[in-house]
């Protein structure tokens, strides 16, 4: 499982760029960063890991991160099993059992108006008062403490090794598996990890060609900004002589057209189709609410 070389398909020789700095080398970093809560311990992956194992070691802490994954399972519970999650949340963390720590102070006419929500009409909104009170709260001194912690450093030593220049070298390279307007899309592997992604390369000359340089970047900057479970994630971009290539979550089991078209019969039964448009509607939410409109 360790092991380096072709069938794990990691390079030896790439592992070097996975070795962590010493603490004193990210001291710059540690003051030019932006101090911003919800990007350094919500949105980023790697941040979000480290400041919830930090919140893990302090009791009150702890508790409002197992609130706030409770209102995220309340959020994508099924319809029909929703209000019982939702006063399952209610009666977990507003019960006033002694033994558990509380957490920050919410009114209660807000958590009265949970109630009455959840009764009338248990939407996905129902707690959008209390997390956004946690929130507040976490951002404050834990905050402030989480800066001044070893979970911290570890965070800041990672920006330092995602900062390392991306050449087309970081990658192995292997089939297309589609082709746009501007380019193509194949499959490619970082050497040092093994991991797949899938590379859009957006040829220059068509870019330019087609006046669509100011296409090409509002692309890359929306792409950075869109954290969600049904938009593919920008992981990485660099540029050769003649592309702009954008390194992008894969997906596996084909597109859309490859599974009406080429698996059984053509089309699909009406709840796989629900299922699926239930989806694009997740990720068309997930990008008005950073004010973005999909053409």
């Amino acid at each position: 499982l360790g092991g380096y070389g072709k069938k794990s398909g990691r390079s030896k020789k790439w592992r070097e760029m996975l070795k962590l700095p010493p603490v004193s080398q990210c001291s710059e970093l540690r003051h030019s960063i932006e101090k911003d809560y919800g990007s350094l311990c919500d949105r980023q992956p790697i941040g979000r890991l480290l400041f919830r194992q930090f919140c893990d070691t302090k009791r009150d802490l702890k508790r409002c991160i197992e609130f706030l994954d409770a209102v995220t399972e309340y959020e994508v519970a099924a319809d029909e099993n929703r209000r019982d999650c939702g006063l399952l949340v209610l009666e977990t963390f507003f019960s006033n059992k002694k033994s558990e720590a509380p957490l920050p102070e919410i009114p209660p006419r807000v958590v009265k108006e949970c109630r009455l929500r959840l009764r009338e009409n248990p939407s996905k909104e129902v707690f959008e008062e209390c997390t956004r009170i946690v929130h507040n709260y976490l951002s404050g001194e834990p905050f402030e403490e989480y800066q001044e912690s070893s979970y911290f450093s570890r965070f800041l030593q990672w920006k330092w090794l995602e900062r390392r220049p991306v050449t087309k070298n970081t990658f192995r390279y292997y089939r297309v598996l589609g082709k746009g307007g501007f380019g193509e899309v194949c499959a490619c592997q970082v050497r040092a990890t093994g991991k797949m992604y899938a590379c859009k390369k957006l040829e220059k000359k068509r870019i330019k060609r087609r006046k669509g340089e100011a296409m090409a970047l509002n692309e890359k900057r929306l792409l950075e900004k869109v954290h969600s479970r049904f938009v593919v994630s920008l992981s990485y971009t660099y540029e050769t002589k003649d592309a702009l290539c954008l390194v992008l979550t894969i997906m596996n089991g084909g597109d859309l057209k490859f599974h009406i078209y080429n698996l059984g019969n053509p089309g699909f039964e009406e709840q796989r189709a629900v299922f699926y448009a239930a989806e694009l509607c997740c990720g068309l939410e997930d990008l008005q609410r950073e004010r973005i409109v999909y053409r």
